[in-house]
């Protein structure tokens, strides 16, 4: 029997495998069916001398606007932009309109992404209904529904009461709860970052402490209940050490970064630009390269894009009016090489881990190895290739990002999923949408 695809020769690095060595990856039936040295003959060949063949990318978290917002970003597109940043598997956050709070509307995102079949997308189902923050949503009904984790990301669940009982009854299931970490009374009416910057540009802040409490607070309420708490897109030096110290007292914390917090300050705000206008705020020096020793040190598991497309018209609106958020996607790879392999600060195998068996573990989903009889989801990454990050070539439907026009080094240049090709920049190697004939 001739198997669907080879890989020839590219660096496997499997982190949950612990394999990092040159070998050949054979994928059959949509599994991975031997790494190492195949001799079996197979329909497609790809030749990965100079890759990098890694478990298929997994962004944590995503908005893909999907119900609600489709001029923004529709499921379609944003999967399209996902496989086109090597990513396999996104996570899409609830804060739709209206948010993803019940059975039909987890079951609507599957439908959705199925029709796009571009990539695998999870739904994060919301912690109380209608994100209002008072009572709880139906849990229960979600996870029969496929939800792999519960969040009211956009806005942190203030009431500690209603934040122990979710926490109580998502443990129930296994369950990770996402908190999107932000005290509504101290970041009030603030848009970026309260420092100096802020200060200058007559702009309201956003303190590190409105960050900083509700870790604090989720982190009691996580050691009394025994739930397993993710803290979403940390941002600060205090909420960094705080969950490290939590780690180390064996409380069930884990947390995500997005590139954006490891490379950009507050002062990207200088000129008013609400490309930098996001939340959590930008922040200063010394928080980034907290947040950066963080992930060196294992702190934070997991790295993410916070992808959240906004139209232009609305990025235009005066800075204090303009919404949060940027797209990512389509240029996290080389983004976090950036902040993470230039530097030194970690090597390859750590980093896959932080796109892959991490989240996967983080998530409970069996994804983010090649292990024999594996999903094939799989990303080759061009760990050399210098390119320049444009905007206008993006598959997404928005173009909100303060990165057109980086020099960037490292890119995926081919996706597949289930071991289909999904996306390739690849020369003679066809995709699943392709007539190509094979080689």
């Amino acid at each position: 029997m001739i198997a669907d695809l080879l890989i020839r020769a590219g660096r496997v690095i499997d982190p949950a495998s612990g394999r990092d060595e040159t070998a050949d990856v054979l994928i059959a039936g949509g599994r991975v069916r031997q790494v190492g040295r195949v001799s079996d003959a197979a329909a497609h060949v790809i030749d990965a001398d100079g890759l990098l063949v890694c478990p298929g990318l997994i962004d944590i978290h995503v908005h893909l606007r999907e119900p609600g917002n489709e001029d923004e970003e529709t499921i379609e597109s944003g999967t399209a932009a996902a496989v086109a940043g090597g990513f396999t598997t996104v996570a899409c956050m609830p804060n739709t309109s209206p948010p993803l709070d019940n059975e039909a509307a987890i079951e609507f995102i599957f439908r959705q992404a199925a029709r796009a079949a571009h990539c695998n997308v999870l739904p994060i189902g919301a912690l109380t209904k209608g994100r209002a923050g008072k009572e709880l949503a139906e849990i229960g009904q979600m996870v029969r529904a496929g939800a792999v984790a519960f969040s009211d990301d956009g806005c942190g669940v203030a009431n500690p009461a209603v934040m122990l009982r979710a926490m109580q009854y998502v443990a129930m299931f296994g369950k990770p709860v996402i908190q999107h970490c932000e005290d509504a009374d101290l970041a009030a009416g603030g848009c970026m970052h309260h420092g100096l910057t802020s200060v200058r540009l007559g702009l309201p802040g956003i303190p590190a402490l409105a960050e900083e409490v509700m870790v604090q607070r989720d982190i009691l309420l996580a050691r009394q209940t025994g739930a397993r708490y993710h803290v979403a897109h940390i941002s600060t030096a205090g909420a960094v050490q705080m969950v490290r110290e939590a780690r180390q007292r064996g409380i069930s914390v884990t947390a995500e970064v997005t590139p954006h917090h490891l490379l950009l300050t507050e002062e990207g705000c200088g000129n008013y630009d609400t490309h930098f206008k996001v939340n959590p705020p930008l922040r200063t020096a010394a928080d980034v390269a907290a947040c950066r020793e963080g992930v060196a040190d294992g702190t934070i598991e997991c790295l993410c894009t916070d992808h959240a497309p906004h139209g232009a018209e609305e990025k235009e609106l005066e800075f204090q009016h303009a919404p949060f958020g940027m797209v990512g996607l389509e240029s996290a790879v080389p983004l976090t090489i950036r902040a993470l392999i230039e530097p030194g600060l970690m090597d390859w195998s750590r980093w896959v881990a932080c796109w892959t068996a991490n989240p996967a573990r983080v998530l409970g989903i069996d994804r983010g190895t090649l292990r024999d009889s594996a999903v094939a989801d799989v990303t080759l990454i061009d760990p050399t290739t210098d390119w320049t990050i444009d905007a206008t070539m993006f598959r997404s439907r928005s173009r909100n990002t303060p990165f057109n026009g980086w020099k960037v080094r490292g890119r995926a240049v081919v996706t597949i999923v289930g071991g289909r090709v999904r996306n390739s920049l690849l020369d003679r190697v066809p995709t699943d949408r392709d007539s190509v004939r094979s080689r």
